[in-house]
């Protein structure tokens, strides 16, 4: 129930059905949205057909351009059968252990409560997969398209290339996730007594969804990053040689590592994130028919909108590599976000009085447009934080002419000083949207905050498209006004990734707060019963608190591993990998640092597809801890204290993993336009140049890894507890601490099978890479000591 506030009138007439009835008389919720998820994957199927019209590598007559992207692309799709099957595992047991419980304890009284949940979960975990699937296969397939699109006509043809291949991405989330909650809604709601009971099933479907982006952040996460940090270290630092140098054996899986860790990944994230806003708004309207069809109504016009946005993004700037100005540049897709969000504004005004009585109209039409303005303000903030045009990255840039060190600290200091205005504009938007409409309100702005998500996700997508079409021109060899333009996409690219992972904390951060309260309000404990003051309550909120930092350290020391195992593995190549001639590839390298042509037939090739294996194995490894804790902290501690403490713990995992999410975040970022502006000025392979790339390589499981997976951690804990509210209704402290003990036992048995079996432990010495010896590389001797 929405609280009195100032801005409610009187009784909205009864023009609105029940949402589970297909009456002829009112219109349903489930029409509007099943039509335009229906609209998006025709959209898509378009967009596809599209791009792949456009000439690859064959039309320049360089046939290498295609074998690097299928190489590319094979290991991505490799990656991606590993880590669905490792997940397909994890899904099938969650899956099991609901359909019990829920048979045990059903919501409706009837024993086919279990098979509901389980269903939606499957669901839920398998439309994320096909969404990651799909994007990742246009993505790959869209690469070397954007290079020649690049190398044949203008910085615009290759900036169409690029965006229509991650709008593809967009379009698909977008369709799967409203189509798939809608279609499970209306299935579970058939059987349900009311929406109440129906939208308890249904958290279901967002916690499969949770539990794949889990998988899809962290294993991608992982994997890129390793990739990367190897790739960078023994690369440009040891060896002095250029980032997509074709000597490097670690380049194909740093290209990989894109796809894996920003298209799949972030297309997992956002996909939880806009299934769980609409669910959590649903939920806390469950009383109300209107309140419950609305964020499926906003989704649906929100979808159709962005598709409108689509036809606006394009520029006329000229491509002059990193000199662009990013400004200017990012005009060309602001132009279709700023569209599409006008468009839903005025379509949203529609539909809220049409569905509400004046004065609660207006107060709901203002709560959606404070969600859609701080997801903008949240993006246009960590844009002046991390792009290489503001006084923030270029303080980092000059503190690398006294070494690394100094690099490190100013860029902690910026990221810690990014969270002010990001806590700020959200505090901000929590207190207007909870006077105006309760916490209905809050829910309903994520919804709104989330709506255009087709364009937003689109624009994020772009960037490892773009990166990937720099990489293949310098692989093969391209001339230099390519690499150029390619350069400043990839400019481009670098900065709305930036403004996206600020998107992505925002929305999960609204997310997670609406999923807390439609917690609340399911578990049905008296007023006064989450005082912060008590010490249930305070245990919990420090137990969540710790919870984001145990994350982050678990995923950033899996990333220090793996990429211990590649820098091992390349460095070894390095040395042993020779050609008929009895050439090593250290010699092919030495010869290309000196200017030197090296015929094809005394080239050295590496040994690319040992790297990418080597990095897939040990992402998907290394992920087995951080998932386990996150599934089971909230479960534990819900049932072995209860779910006081519970309400703690996802407060306070709420208010620290936000800060630290973007503290890590805009770091990392910052560092790496860091990077970016000395390469801009020329000057990357001088000592603040390298300054800059150690403090990148840092800032690396930063920005990709560790704070990333921290928006799935909040949301995953969040939408657990809601899952398992049924569960937890009414009851006191200790109460089912019989079952807290034995989830306890199974996380800690796990644990132990993980430290036996090397997944979760400090490393070793015999892992650890050896050091470079003194003058194995013509540029910097030593270094890799």
């Amino acid at each position: 129930a929405v609280p009195s506030s100032p801005c409610f009138g009187g009784a909205r007439p009864p023009r609105f059905l029940s949402c589970g009835e297909m009456d002829a008389d009112g219109p349903s919720f489930a029409v509007p949205a099943l039509g335009a998820a229906g609209v998006c994957l025709l959209f898509t199927r378009y967009l596809w057909r599209g791009l792949l019209k456009h000439p690859t590598g064959k039309r320049v007559a360089n046939m290498q351009l295609d074998l690097l992207a299928q190489q590319i692309k094979s290991g991505a799709m490799a990656f991606l059968r590993e880590e669905y099957r490792q997940m397909a595992g994890v899904v099938v047991v969650v899956a099991v252990m609901l359909c019990i419980l829920f048979m045990r304890y059903p919501v409706t009284g009837s024993a086919s409560d279990g098979a509901h949940v389980a269903a939606a979960f499957v669901a839920g975990a398998s439309l994320s997969a096909l969404a990651g699937w799909a994007g990742m296969l246009v993505a790959t397939d869209a690469n070397v398209r954007t290079t020649v699109a690049c190398a044949l006509g203008s910085l615009n043809d290759g900036l169409q290339v690029a965006f229509t291949a991650g709008s593809v991405m967009g379009f698909m989330v977008v369709a799967l996730g409203l189509g798939g909650l809608t279609a499970a809604f209306a299935a579970i709601r058939a059987g349900a007594a009311d929406d109440v009971e129906a939208l308890q099933l249904l958290s279901g479907f967002s916690f499969g969804a949770s539990t794949a982006a889990l998988f899809a952040r962290v294993a991608g996460g992982i994997y890129t990053k390793a990739a990367d940090v190897a790739a960078d270290l023994v690369g440009k630092v040891e060896a002095g040689i250029d980032e997509d140098d074709p000597h490097n054996p670690a380049v194909i899986a740093d290209n990989v590592g894109d796809n894996v860790g920003d298209v799949a990944g972030m297309g997992a994230d956002l996909f939880e994130s806009y299934v769980g806003s609409i669910l959590a708004a649903a939920t806390l309207g469950a009383s109300d028919p209107a309140k419950v069809a609305l964020p499926f109504w906003l989704s649906a016009a929100g979808a159709l909108c962005a598709i409108c946005g689509f036809f606006l993004v394009s520029t006329k700037q000229q491509g002059s590599g990193w000199n662009v100005h990013l400004g200017s540049l990012m005009w060309a897709m602001e132009k279709g976000f700023y569209g599409a969000g006008a468009l839903f504004l005025v379509a949203t005004a529609i539909m809220v009085h049409a569905l509400f009585e004046t004065d609660e109209a207006r107060a709901l039409f203002a709560c959606i447009f404070v969600g859609l303005a701080e997801g903008i303000t949240i993006g246009k903030a960590t844009e002046y934080f991390t792009s290489f045009d503001h006084r923030p990255v270029i303080s980092i840039k000059d503190q690398g002419y006294t070494g690394p060190a100094t690099v490190v600290i100013q860029g902690l200091s910026v990221g810690m000083f990014s969270t002010v205005p990001c806590a700020a504009l959200l505090a901000l938007g929590i207190l207007l949207c909870a006077w105006l409409a309760g916490g209905y309100g809050i829910a309903i702005a994520s919804v709104g905050m989330l709506s255009t998500l087709g364009i937003t996700l689109a624009s994020d997508a772009y960037g490892p498209v773009a990166d990937n079409a720099g990489g293949l021109a310098e692989l093969a060899g391209l001339h230099a006004d390519v690499r150029q333009k390619t350069d400043s996409l990839d400019a481009l690219g670098n900065t709305t990734a930036a403004v996206g992972k600020g998107f992505a904390i925002g929305s999960a951060v609204l997310t997670s707060l609406s999923l807390l309260a439609a917690f609340k309000d399911q578990i049905d404990l008296p007023a006064g019963a989450f005082d912060v003051c008590d010490p249930v309550v305070l245990s919990g909120v420090l137990l969540g608190a710790m919870l984001p930092f145990l994350f982050g350290a678990l995923t950033m020391l899996s990333v220090g591993k793996a990429a211990g195992a590649i820098i091992q593995e390349v460095r070894r190549q390095f040395r042993e990998v020779k050609n008929r001639n009895g050439v090593t590839l250290m010699d092919a390298i030495r010869r290309a640092s000196q200017g030197e042509h090296i015929p094809a037939e005394e080239d050295v090739a590496p040994d690319s597809d040992r790297c990418v294996a080597l990095a897939t194995r040990a992402a998907i490894q290394e992920m087995m801890a951080p998932a386990l804790f996150a599934i089971l902290s909230p479960l534990t501690i819900g049932f072995l204290v209860g779910p006081r403490c519970l309400m703690g713990a996802l407060a306070g995992a709420t208010a620290s993993g936000c800060v630290l999410a973007v503290a890590m975040a805009n770091a990392g970022g910052a560092w790496d336009n860091a990077k970016k502006l000395c390469e801009k000025l020329g000057i990357k392979k001088e000592a603040v140049g390298k300054a800059c790339i150690v403090a990148d390589t840092v800032g690396d499981p930063f920005k990709d890894t560790s704070g990333p997976a921290l928006n799935i951690l909040i949301k995953l804990m969040a939408i657990t507890a809601l899952t398992v509210s049924p569960l937890l209704k009414g009851r006191e402290d200790w109460e089912t601490w019989r079952s807290g003990v034995v989830l306890l036992s199974a996380g800690a048995s796990a644990t132990v099978a993980l430290i036996r079996s090397g997944a979760l432990s400090w490393g070793s010495a015999a892992a650890a890479p050896k050091a470079a010896p003194e003058g194995a590389y013509p540029h910097s001797p030593g270094i890799g000591a």
